[in-house]
């Protein structure tokens, strides 16, 4: 048997396996129905996908053949749902749309990508089986968590790409399209807070969240969290320890970034990193606690999903920050080292381990190098408790800032003792 042979089985039995994944969902949806009744299942699904094969390899051979054939499969099986439509009274488009999907995906997998064929088929299997979760899920949404999605989308997929990419002072510090994603990351942070609240409860949804979105920017993690403490849709202290949590995982991250792109560094840094990861564990865990005991109960609703006035005000307060870090790197440069890493701290720790791993790289010293990062992830928690003190109120800032602060000493001792 030649390979071309072999392809050709491999692809029609891929075909046959998207018809038996669709029919099993089709037909075991109506287990239980009568014999007379229970039709359109397995095996008319395999049957529709090596038609949808068949008419694919034919039209290999004869120009025009797999036109004709579907064609006439189109009409018939749409001639046939409609009347079972009006034998049983289930008005549904969707099992019309499913036989056709299931013709076309048989000839694709003949025709096209393997890869993409077995995707997409077990992407309809899915989606078919789906239906009732998908209902209960629509039928919990509200318009405004739509029309905050719908608002957030626009701005990454419309809005973004048509702010011009590059600055437009003569510093290099005021880039639209930097700034709008800055925008961008703080509404979908706030919104995805709002999300894990909304599904995993107060507790669980705060410290999900904001470990997630900690992967991204802790700085926005936190402003958000002092933003629903102080409004009152959640507890101070639940929100404290969250905000703890999401300084662990951008100590963390810190971590991680030094041993990848200035290894030489590591060993400098890691007591540090080390020891504020600890104190902030168990500062979470501590303020948890204690939020379990002090606010039991205290759950408030939920407000706006996407709260424009506060997304514009702290994207307005971030990029102020921002512009001022990149005009003292542009003033002092890396010649003035602990500068750009104090003042590019003050919104991000990523990019000064990015650029100051490139200089160790390049020969500077392994301990100035960490001392400029760990400087750097230093000016940022102030940076952040500065902003829980503005935005969330003394209930918020009081006991974040205690952990913020004993992550830093822990930090500063083990880095200088070490």
């Amino acid at each position: 048997m030649t390979m071309e042979e072999i392809e050709l089985f491999q692809r029609l039995g891929l075909a046959a396996a998207i018809g038996f994944l669709v029919g099993v969902e089709r037909g075991w949806k109506n287990r239980f129905a009568q014999d007379q009744t229970r039709v359109a299942g397995l095996r008319t699904h395999i049957l529709i996908a090596l038609l949808g094969a068949v008419a694919g390899l034919l039209a290999l051979r004869l120009d025009g053949a797999f036109a004709a054939i579907a064609v006439i499969f189109g009409f018939a099986w749409g001639a046939y749902k409609f009347y079972e439509t009006l034998f049983d009274g289930d008005i549904s488009v969707t099992g019309l749309i499913a036989g056709l999907l299931t013709f076309a995906l048989g000839a694709y997998a003949m025709l096209g990508n393997l890869h993409v064929a077995a995707a997409s088929g077990v992407a309809l299997a899915a989606v078919l089986a789906f239906k009732q979760a998908s209902h209960d899920w629509l039928k919990a949404l509200t318009w405004p968590e739509i029309r905050s999605a719908l608002l957030i989308l626009a701005a990454t997929f419309i809005a973004l790409p048509l702010l011009p990419d590059r600055a437009l002072d003569p510093y290099g510090a005021f880039n639209p399209r930097q700034l709008w994603l800055l925008t961008i990351i703080i509404a979908g942070a706030g919104f995805a807070g709002y999300l894990a609240l909304r599904i995993l409860g107060e507790r669980a949804g705060l410290l999900v969240g904001a470990m997630a979105g900690a992967l991204v920017s802790s700085t926005v993690v936190t402003a958000d969290l002092a933003r629903r403490a102080k409004s009152g849709e959640v507890p101070p202290l639940h929100a404290a320890a969250a905000a703890a949590l999401a300084n662990l995982v951008m100590f963390a991250r810190i971590g991680v970034l030094i041993s990848l792109f200035a290894a030489p560094a590591f060993a400098a840094a890691a007591p540090a990193v080390a020891a504020a990861c600890l104190v902030c564990l168990l500062a979470a865990g501590a303020l948890a606690l204690f939020a379990q005991k002090r606010e039991s109960g205290k759950s408030e609703r939920l407000g706006s999903p996407l709260d424009l006035k506060e997304v514009a005000r702290f994207a307005f307060i971030l990029s102020a920050i921002s512009i001022g870090a990149k005009l003292i790197a542009h003033f002092f440069g890396d010649a003035g080292l602990i500068a750009f890493s104090a003042s590019a701290g003050l919104v991000d720790v990523d990019p000064v381990a990015l650029a100051v791993g490139g200089l160790v790289r390049g020969g500077l010293s392994a301990h100035v190098g960490a001392e400029a990062i760990l400087l750097a992830a230093a000016v940022n928690t102030l940076s952040k408790t500065a902003i829980g003190v503005a935005a969330g109120g003394p209930r918020f800032a009081l006991p974040y800032g205690a952990a913020a602060i004993a992550a830093l000493t822990a930090g500063a001792l083990a880095f200088f003792l070490y």
